[in-house]
């Protein structure tokens, strides 16, 4: 069965029933039909939090597919729970973007998913059209105020910094013109639309820490100059209290179910390789307020998803993971190693010990937080013996801890051993999180740490619009914000064409977004696009409904 005939053959539990284990009073969660909930923010409670455990789950640079992050945190949660330690997985929400493009769902796979599956992956509870439409009317304001002749800021349309967003892959929105038709229509420009899991408003979503805090940083959202040079925010337009009613309901964390009948939160959806690729400090907060332990993964492989979880979320929030998941596949040792996309089912384990690189770097930049990390092999069912061998005896000879794991056939089975030696690392106390750098830096400084120390590149050079852009930061005030990375997640690099662990390459940085609102600055590396496109097949194309509302083709 594939995973949408496995998610159907689970007979759900009420949300009233998951909200009681989880702590909360079916009286007070906010119920979106009988399997879904939002929880109010009145239950975070930070001092239960401090006694919870955070483990991160990352993973080794991908193959196009996923190595299945979200997969192996749910089996790790539910092996936990097994094994008597009260657990909550803590997930970021799909976007409809890979949903309808390349990579299918992100509620996990086989015996270890989120449900209700079809919801999750399909508009949920609302979350990202809120954030859309809180987005887009600050983009309205903005062109409203450069018609406006009475209420002109004098912005300078050249210099807006904004775009639209919109939650699916479209390529031909990159880039566009608005304001044709005539002077009635407002006033022509270039602009653009990003994908809504990489708008300023997720991140800032992501990032906040209660609605007061979330109003802040609206208002602090960069728009561009006006003629005279002068730096518009959305303050100045008025619209942050508007744009924060709009997210009223999205602020507040979702409550679903695994397929062992235990809580987990999903809330907030940003991409690892174009945003900052974790869910929300809310959520997060949450979760741990009432678990002994609490599993989040971060997207994409640990250069991407889990630096920033490091060093952007967790200095903003004061989270200290006590242990780090570094999920692993067979086949994306493979691929590291040379081997053919369309051969990765295939033994070679020659060309895996040639991949093994990939996987040392990651280890060894785990270790440049002092955080401990486990090797979890998501085993597939085309894993030889020989190949499986091959990478626990390389990972014990680096001194590591490994376990082979199994979730997508067995669940949280699967992922005792697992569950066990996470269990171990915590007790034995050796992680104590060290950030990377420091925020107070210069942006050179922080950029070439993450570029030469984490990805091991030999330079960076700097585009003349990124030099442009770092004299624009200093005029603003900012350098003292953390770096969110725009870069493949298919390398260590910034050009996907070198898979393994590359040496001597050089980082080039185009240009540098600033993202005032969420508190970072954005280095687009290379080709990087924040509007995906579809692939020349979508995975929409195999999605159907019948009359009787069943869906078919989620995967």
């Amino acid at each position: 069965m594939n995973d949408l005939d496995i998610a159907r053959t689970i007979d759900l539990k009420h949300i009233s029933e998951i909200a009681e284990k989880f702590g909360v009073s079916p009286d007070d969660i906010e119920m979106y039909g009988k399997h879904k909930a939002k929880i109010p923010l009145s239950f975070i409670n930070d001092e239960k939090a401090k006694k919870s455990n955070l483990i991160l789950v990352s993973a080794t640079s991908p193959t196009p597919a996923g190595e299945g992050k979200t997969t192996m945190s749910i089996g790790l949660t539910e092996a936990l729970n097994r094994i008597g330690k009260k657990t909550t997985v803590v997930l970021r929400e799909p976007s409809l973007g890979p949903v309808f493009g390349i990579k299918g769902g992100a509620t996990g796979g086989g015996y270890s998913q989120v449900l209700p599956m079809e919801d999750i992956n399909l508009h949920f509870t609302g979350d990202f059209s809120a954030i859309e439409k809180a987005n887009n009317l600050l983009a309205a304001v903005i062109d409203n105020n450069i018609q406006s002749k009475t209420r002109s800021l004098n912005i300078d349309p050249r210099t807006i910094a904004w775009k639209r967003v919109m939650d699916m892959n479209d390529r031909a929105l990159r880039d566009i013109v608005i304001g044709l038709g005539g002077t009635g229509n407002g006033i022509p420009r270039e602009s653009g639309f990003d994908i809504t899991a990489a708008s300023e408003i997720m991140a800032i979503l992501c990032l906040c820490s209660g609605v007061n805090d979330l109003k802040r940083r609206l208002g602090n959202i960069f728009v561009g100059f006006t003629f005279d040079k002068k730096p518009i925010y959305a303050r100045d337009l008025h619209v942050q209290g508007a744009m924060a009613a709009l997210l009223k309901d999205a602020v507040k964390p979702n409550l679903v179910q695994t397929i062992e009948g235990n809580p987990a939160i999903i809330h907030g959806g940003p991409f690892a390789n174009i945003a900052q690729g974790t869910n929300t400090i809310l959520a997060t907060r949450l979760g741990m307020s009432f678990s002994d332990y609490t599993v989040t993964e971060a997207g994409f492989g640990c250069d991407l998803g889990a630096e920033k979880f490091l060093n952007i979320k967790c200095q903003s929030a004061g989270f200290a993971p006590k242990a780090v998941v570094l999920t692993t596949t067979i086949r994306a040792l493979k691929y590291h190693g040379g081997a053919d996309l369309k051969m990765l089912t295939t033994p070679d384990v020659e060309a895996l010990k040639r991949g093994l690189p990939n996987l040392e770097k990651h280890l060894e930049n785990v270790g440049m937080f002092n955080l401990t990390p486990v090797v979890s092999i998501n085993k597939f069912t085309s894993d030889t013996d020989e190949e499986v061998a091959a990478v626990v005896e390389a990972v014990e000879s680096m001194g590591h801890r490994v376990a082979i794991s199994e979730v997508w056939a067995k669940g949280g089975e699967g992922a005792i051993d697992l569950a066990n030696k996470v269990v171990e690392i915590v007790e034995e106390g050796s992680s104590n999180f060290t950030p990377l750098y420091k925020w107070e830096e210069g942006v050179k400084s922080k950029i070439e740490k993450l570029a030469k120390d984490y990805y091991g590149a030999a330079n960076v050079e700097y585009a003349t619009q990124a030099k442009r852009d770092l004299r624009r930061i200093a005029s603003l005030g900012l350098e003292d914000m953390p770096i969110c990375m725009a870069k493949t997640q298919k390398s260590l690099s910034d050009n996907a064409k070198l898979l393994g662990r590359p040496t001597g390459f050089t980082i080039t940085v185009r240009e540098i977004e600033v993202a005032a609102g969420a508190g970072f600055l954005i280095p687009i590396l290379g080709n990087m696009m924040r509007m995906p496109g579809l692939p020349s097949i979508p995975a929409s194309e195999n999605i159907d409904i019948d009359d009787n509302g069943v869906i078919s083709g989620l995967i």
